[in-house]
């Protein structure tokens, strides 16, 4: 099959697996099948799926982030202020380090609202499939929902990053207090600790909480860099850590905080 020919199979393959969607059509433009795969990805529950499906997907969803534009780790350079630390503003599924930090909900299967636009929707749709099965076994193994501030690994599946590291920030319904910020930093040295335990060299981090989660973006940007350099001053760990940011907002907020 053709690239193509690939996307039809695999709407096709999605769209019977269940009788709602018998009465959608497959749109003819490329773009909009990209669309409609996304968005049955991204709705589809953690059951099980002939290997045959996979394996076309995988072959389809390499050869898509492959045409992508990819950001290597050793294109950037550190800050001013630290070897071993870098911002950098972009789409972090297209960052080549050794793991990303995904932004996670407690229920840590990802994202099912169809082509919602937060972090655990896109890492979601560009992992694939596999991604939530196995999320979903961590999650059936554990026997209850994620705590805030602690942190799940799982493999990067199609993604240029070798690994993805889970977390749950916290929800700011309200005013900020000392408990969202303590479990915000807990995040960050959940997944540095984690990431140490494997031998992880590289690891970029999204601003956590900071989007639907409604954690103020400078306080956390603080808490971001204050606990990543008192972890690596306790630890006296070299792992390269990305600052990876989306907005222009958070970008300055950065730039300032470390002196980029």
């Amino acid at each position: 099959m053709t690239h193509g020919e690939q996307r039809v199979w695999l709407i096709e393959q999605l769209l019977g697996e269940d009788t709602e969607y018998r009465d959608i059509g497959i749109p003819q433009e490329a773009d909009e099948q990209k669309k409609l795969l996304r968005a049955l990805m991204n709705v589809r529950p953690p059951r099980p799926i002939r290997e045959e499906i996979l394996e076309v997907q995988d072959e389809y969803l390499h050869e898509e982030n492959r045409h992508g534009t990819l950001t290597d780790l050793s294109q950037l350079r550190p800050v001013p202020s630290n070897p071993h630390v870098y911002l950098w503003q972009g789409d972090i599924t297209t960052l080549r380090v050794d793991a990303i930090v995904n932004a996670a909900n407690s229920g840590m299967t990802g994202c099912y609202q169809p082509l919602h636009n937060c972090i655990d929707n896109v890492i979601g749709s560009k992992a694939g499939i596999r991604l939530r099965l196995r999320c979903n076994d961590i999650m059936c193994a554990q026997g209850h929902e994620e705590p805030t501030g602690q942190a799940k690994i799982t493999p990067g599946y199609n993604l240029p990053c070798k690994y993805i590291l889970h977390t749950v920030g916290p929800i700011v319904d309200g005013p900020l207090t000392q408990e969202h910020e303590r479990l915000l930093s807990s995040c960050y040295v959940s997944c540095l600790n984690l990431a140490a335990e494997q031998d992880i060299h590289s690891i970029a981090f999204c601003c956590i909480s900071t989007g639907v989660f409604m954690f103020p973006n400078r306080r956390a940007a603080q808490i971001a860099t204050e606990t990543v350099m008192k972890w690596q001053k306790e630890t006296a760990h070299t792992m390269d850590i990305v600052f990876c940011v989306y907005k222009d907002l958070d970008l300055e907020i950065y730039r300032e905080l470390l002196g980029a």
